[in-house]
């Protein structure tokens, strides 16, 4: 079974849309989905396409102009791959606020249908498990399921 985990965490506010083309697999390895992601960020009203790597990375607040001032929710999501039971993989995923946690749970992932049961907290933080689960299993794939 491939070892897959992350110690870094994307923005809960980022909505992965595609894997960045840019950038070599050593480098990507670290990133928190997995790899770098395109996407667009959800803190403004108006959804707007980042110009930076802060979604990908997490613990924006303070940092990022688009992070709402004064919001109460997580700072940074993280995912892990836990099982992977070839027909389906079990993920545990961790939003933080502050470097704690602030909601975390176990989903499972049929490759299949491409859901989440129980589906994680939020639409984002689901697209965000299903760009980490893409990720994964690419790697993996380019590894010959090692």
């Amino acid at each position: 079974m491939l070892c897959y985990h992350t110690s870094e965490m994307s923005c809960p506010y980022f909505d992965p849309v595609a894997p960045n083309p840019r950038g070599g697999d050593a480098q990507l390895a670290y990133w928190p989905l997995g790899d770098a992601w395109t996407g667009t960020c959800h803190a403004a009203a108006v959804e707007e396409q980042p110009r930076d790597s802060l979604c990908n990375l997490g613990y924006a607040r303070g940092i990022c102009p688009r992070f709402p001032a004064g919001d109460p929710g997580p700072d940074a999501a993280r995912f892990t791959i836990i099982a992977d039971h070839g027909a389906s993989l079990r993920l545990y995923y961790v939003l933080e606020r502050d470097h704690l946690p602030f909601a975390h749970g176990a989903i499972e992932y049929a490759p299949g249908g491409e859901t989440f049961l129980p589906a994680p907290a939020g639409d984002l933080t689901a697209r965000q498990a299903g760009a980490y689960v893409t990720s994964y299993l690419r790697r993996k794939a380019a590894t010959g399921g090692q």
